[in-house]
């Protein structure tokens, strides 16, 4: 096994203070792998390190490798890989019961949960545990693979509300993980796929991912509240107070909403309307096993996730991409390449 690489890697340090600089990469378990990463998808918690330095109740404490959508090629055969950024302990009760996602030791690729921070993939090379790589056919294009990680995030969401078959569904939300929700609700069986969205481009994305409809939420929708609701699930990807409002008024008695989107601060809840609609609300957090599913569905060309592709950038011009990938009037989904 290799002891020691010098490996270039995207660091952010604080709020737009962005460098690509060099870290060392080194084994230390018998278990580790090292890949070669070719290329990342920048997803919203990247731009938030970016834009804020930190996400949530959380700030960066020193300097931490971005990313966490990432494929690669293991150097010793050249077997491509997607990267698991989940490396739960396996030893706490939630990790023995199947629910790796709540691990109570969880180290998740670029995050500054704990202190020193977990760096991420955005890096010439990675070191990860043997479990966190997933093989897949070498021939289905990187571009396409690195939405795995987000694909996970839509279809373990779609699990939470069990079967949609010959089901109405609304999705809020359409900006990446919206959209692969919407295309997971259609390979799961949706008869109805409603995506609402205030953005146009948005709109349209969620379209060409498999809606039937696309709605601007401050329009007049009032044949959605009427009789109680008329979507048998909601999923709400936004974390917009008004859009979860919605889906509480637009999902019938006794429908499922499942939270994805993170809402900035506590979201006040109209409790009386949701017990007299006796709602069941979810919450859907990462993954577990839905990683492998992503991989495969994306192998076996199940969903195309291409028209969500907005911009391609070098990892050299990180900033560049990440100040892209915050402008949600002109992109959808940005990619770094690793020198593919």
């Amino acid at each position: 096994m290799t002891q020691h690489l010098q490996s270039k890697c995207i660091k952010v340090s604080g709020a737009h203070q962005i460098q690509v600089t060099t870290t060392e990469i080194k084994p230390i378990y018998n278990n580790d792998i090292i890949v070669k990463i070719v290329r990342g998808g920048i997803c919203g918690s990247d731009i938030h390190y970016y834009n804020h330095g930190g996400i949530g109740n959380f700030s960066l404490q020193h300097p931490m490798i971005l990313g966490h959508e990432v494929v690669g090629i293991l150097p010793e055969n050249k077997q491509t890989v997607a990267v698991n950024p989940s490396k739960p302990c396996l030893q706490c009760k939630y990790c023995l019961s199947g629910k790796s996602n709540q691990c109570l030791n969880m180290r998740f690729f670029g995050s500054a949960m704990l202190n020193p921070h977990v760096d991420g993939g955005f890096s010439e090379y990675v070191v990860v545990r043997d479990d966190q790589v997933i093989p897949y056919n070498n021939e289905i294009p990187s571009k396409v693979m690195v939405f795995a990680e987000p694909l996970a995030v839509a279809i373990h969401a779609v699990n939470q509300a069990g079967s949609l078959v010959g089901k109405r569904v609304l999705v809020s939300g359409a900006g990446p993980i919206g959209s692969l929700v919407v295309a997971a609700c259609k390979q799961a069986g949706a008869i109805e796929i409603v995506s609402s969205d205030i953005q146009e481009s948005c709109r349209e994305s969620a379209i060409k991912m498999g809606a039937t409809s696309a709605i601007n939420p401050l329009d007049n929708h009032d044949e959605y509240f009427a009789d109680k609701g008329y979507f048998d699930v909601s999923f709400e990807a936004s974390g917009a107070i008004s859009a979860i409002h919605f889906a509480i008024d637009a999902t019938k008695a006794t429908g499922t909403i499942v939270q994805i989107g993170m809402a900035k601060g506590d979201a006040p809840i109209p409790v009386t309307k949701f017990l007299a609609k006796e709602l069941t609300y979810r919450g859907a957090f990462r993954f577990t096993n839905e990683f492998e599913v992503a991989v495969r569905w994306l192998e076996q060309g199940l969903i195309n996730p291409l028209p969500l592709l907005s911009h391609e950038f070098s990892y050299k011009d990180a900033e560049e991409a990440l100040q892209t990938a915050g402008d949600k009037s002109k992109a959808i989904k940005v990619q770094l390449t690793f020198g593919e």
